[in-house]
């Protein structure tokens, strides 16, 4: 039986089933390095149950369990909190509160507002009030029941809409402004407005939130945990006990899923455990029941968005007006850059003309909104896309043509924000092979045929595009390290800065090491993500995990592989005047140098022994970041991204009109990832990302009652796609001969959040289908998630405004 390691990958047909469109070909290296398709380097250990994650690791003895004690209302003062009884419970070693902090009280990421216990107001429901530490989980869970909390409750805020008519926010309203949008607006000769609400989302990892931590000498801690940014969580810790940040260790091996939602959130209870460890001296671990994570974390942030544009008669935009709300919940958290980078993609891949673009943060009385794939981009780029569609409507085209007239080009190529699209012809390139690849357009006649004949059920089909710019756009994250450390017998051990949540990065950034050093990649490994090995690291996000600490693994390894080749030129064959320095290189596990006849190998563990008993280091230590990239916040212009990623997906949906129901029968992905790390690994995460955001716009519905309780809370009330949601065509290709225009890691691009845009095209077909009740002339409201009952009450509103035909419009699209 052969491993998954050994299975034979895709190289020249789809991933799945029935597309034109080729994969991307695979470098041909069969040692495994950066370029080529190679199995995820825990992918056995995943099937096979044998991965560990933080509730897998063994607990000390004596290992404290913890438990949290939750706000169960959404907004009102704190006026009794009697423990005695829970401290009486039985199995109970300790109890903490505010009151038994040493050191910081306040953990905002950020900015400050993010209590690690409350003290006195309450801000929401599931907000953390005290911890238990007992022998036992359940001894913990009892004794956090005995406790009697008394709450003033006062009215809980929970519309964003609201909350910025009366200007309550948690950060200031931010503005991008470029050229005259209120001339642009009084010259058009059309203009239209709309609005939508555009739902949040829980992150739903298979691991829900964990950490263990164990004290150690000097009064530190170590500190097992499952996040995203273990650097961030380290100084944290060690601010809550008032101790060195050398005094905290973190590790992180992997973690079961993350996608933004342990950025910052993993912190609280990584200071809460570190908090009891350091008290009692024993070991304590928490692990948060689903219900209790969903209610106490925060989610994607919600958006209300508004647009008013003016365009002329091809649809093409002349400038206008963009408002963003972001519903932040209790606190700032990530919120100032979320709403930031909703803004930056407001525009999504088309030339806005003359625009003021405004994202606003709203204070609700909800667990504080987070990072989540795609950092706002998400959210932003809807109403952009609701504006296509509703342009198209208004002057009887097809939203694909309306979308291609808009597309960045020659002469609007510039950003409301001042940044220049560069690889033009990508985009353009791009949206037409996958046009062409998936028949578009012989659908679209097929499509409005069907529908002329069915009254009840509407097929719609939209292909939207995606350009999402790659950088943290807070200017000093864009920076990472590496140590690399070469054994005597030829292993290497990388480790960087960057986390593992399944989506491959250390296989891409073991694959960078193998292919500087000419190794095959199994002699290449990742131990942990360990503050003690790279410091002050970046999070683990912003689809820069491979750009930043691939970079940084490659210079450790290309300033390693020079120490050896001055090494090598001066040791070996010194009677025959030594090698030739010029012309080394390391390939096929040699150092191989000389040219023909000429040319001497030298295995690489003879080399890397020679060179210990040199006296020559086998240790190197990597540094990278990010050029070019600035952003004056003072003035709302500059370069905030180093390039941008692209895509386009074609979604074709079936709708029943009497019900609701439908499903999404077919998808055509074409995805830009410059030259590929490892083809394989990204076209999974095309098709992840591309899931989790049909899940994001269609079935994923967060519901709180007017008390401020999260009532979809697990999975019997909150729906995430299924197998059975999935298409069933589902074509994805990797686009071909475009690499990235900047000096990326081996000219790659990244891949993490861009896909999960792709899934707008799957919003727009439900959008295009129910517009065929109205003879393609109005253009339906559509909020997301766009369930069943959404869509069932879209497509009455538009029965009630136009009765739907029998035949086929002369001038519905074709």
């Amino acid at each position: 039986m052969r491993t998954l390691t050994e299975l034979d990958l895709p190289r020249d047909e789809t991933r799945r089933n029935q597309g034109d469109a080729p994969l991307a070909r695979e470098t041909v290296d069969p040692q495994g390095g950066a370029g080529t398709s190679r199995a995820h380097e825990s992918a056995v250990k995943h099937v096979t149950g044998r991965a560990a994650y933080i509730d897998d690791i063994p607990s000390p003895a004596g290992t404290l369990h913890l438990a949290l004690g939750l706000s169960p209302v959404a907004h009102g003062r704190l006026t009794r909190l009697d423990l005695e009884k829970v401290k009486a419970a039985p199995g109970v070693v300790d109890v903490v509160t505010l009151a038994d902090v040493p050191g910081h009280t306040d953990i905002g990421p950020v900015f400050p507002g993010d209590p690690i216990f409350a003290d006195d107001e309450i801000s929401y429901l599931g907000q953390c009030l005290f911890a238990v530490a007992a022998e036992s989980h359940k001894a913990a869970r009892l004794a956090v029941e005995e406790a009697v909390v008394e709450i003033d409750e006062q009215t809980a805020s929970l519309d964003p809409v609201a909350a910025a008519e009366r200007e309550d926010f948690v950060r200031p309203t931010h503005v991008h402004e470029r050229g005259d949008w209120q001339q642009a607006l009084a010259g058009a000769p059309h203009v239209l407005e709309g609005e939508q609400f555009v739902g949040g989302q829980e992150h739903f990892y298979l691991e829900g939130q964990a950490c263990l931590v164990l004290p150690t000498e000097d009064e530190g801690v170590m500190v097992y945990t499952s996040n995203q940014h273990p650097s961030e969580t380290q100084k944290l810790v060690a601010e809550v006990l008032g101790i060195p940040f050398h005094a905290v260790t973190m590790e992180m091996r992997r973690m079961g899923g993350g996608f933004g939602g342990k950025e910052t959130q993993a912190s609280p209870w990584a200071c809460i455990a570190a908090l009891v460890a350091r008290r009692t001296g024993r070991a304590a671990k928490i692990r948060l029941p689903r219900a209790e994570d969903s209610r106490a974390t925060g989610k994607r942030h919600p958006f209300h968005n508004r647009y008013r544009l003016g365009f002329d008669d091809q649809g093409v935009l002349a400038g206008g007006e963009i408002t963003v709300i972001g519903d932040c919940g209790y606190s700032p958290d990530l919120s100032d850059a979320i709403v930031d980078r909703a803004m930056f993609h407001s525009d999504n891949a088309y030339s806005l003309g003359d625009a003021r673009v405004t994202g606003q943060r709203a204070r609700t009385h909800k667990a504080s909104n987070t990072a989540f794939r795609g950092f706002g981009g998400p959210q932003g780029m809807m109403i952009i896309e609701r504006a296509m569609d509703d342009i198209a409507r208004h002057l009887g085209e097809d939203p694909l043509t309306i979308r291609k007239r808009n597309l960045y080009r020659q002469g609007r190529d510039v950003t409301h924000y001042g940044q220049r699209v560069e690889q033009l012809g990508l985009l353009h390139d791009l949206v037409a092979q996958l046009e062409a690849s998936s028949d578009y357009w012989g659908r679209r006649r097929e499509i409005a045929a069907f529908n002329a004949q069915s009254p009840i059920v509407k097929k719609g089909l939209a292909l939207t595009p995606v350009k999402f710019g790659i950088s943290f756009t807070v200017q000093h994250l864009n920076q990472a390290g590496a140590l690399l450390l070469v054994y005597t017998d030829g292993s290497v051990m990388i480790n960087h800065g960057g986390t593992e949540m399944g989506q491959g990065l250390h296989t891409k950034v073991c694959q960078v090491v193998a292919r500087e050093l000419g190794l095959d990649l199994e002699r290449v490994r990742i131990s942990a993500t360990r503050t003690d090995k790279v410091p002050n690291t970046s999070p683990t996000a912003a689809s820069s995990g491979a750009d930043l600490n691939g970079q940084a693994a490659r210079d450790a390894a290309c300033k390693l592989r020079e120490r050896l080749f001055d090494f090598a030129a001066a040791h070996f064959d010194r009677e025959a005047g030594g090698l030739d320095r010029e012309s080394m290189r390391l390939e096929d596990g040699h150092l191989v140098a000389g040219i023909g006849e000429a040319e001497r190998r030298i295995p690489w563990g003879e080399l890397v022994q020679a060179a210990y008993m040199g006296r020559v280091s086998l240790s190197e230590k990597g540094f990278y970041a990010t050029p070019l990239i600035h952003y004056d916040r003072a003035t709302g212009r500059g370069r905030p991204f180093y390039y941008y990623a692209h895509g386009a997906a074609v979604a074709e949906v079936e709708v029943d009109t009497l019900s609701g129901e439908y499903r999404v029968s077919r998808a055509d992905i074409l995805h830009d990832v410059g030259d590929s790390l490892n083809p394989a690994i990204d076209i999974g995460q095309i098709e992840g990302g591309f899931i989790q955001g049909m899940g994001w716009l269609t079935s994923e519905e967060l519901v709180w009652n007017d008390a401020g309780r999260l009532v979809s809370d697990g999975p019997a009330t909150y729906k995430i796609p299924a197998f059975g949601d999935l298409p069933e065509t589902f074509n994805v290709a990797l686009l071909q001969g475009h690499p990235n225009s900047q000096a990326s890691i081996y000219r790659s691009k990244a891949v993490g959040e861009p896909p999960f845009m792709l899934a707008i095209s799957v919003w727009s077909a439900l959008r295009d289908a129910l517009a065929s009740l109205a003879d393609y002339r109005l253009s339906p409201a559509l909020d997301t998630p766009a369930t069943p009952e959404r869509v069932l009450m879209a497509a009455e509103a538009l029965r009630q405004a136009h009765d739907a035909p029998t035949t086929r419009p002369d001038h519905a699209p074709a």
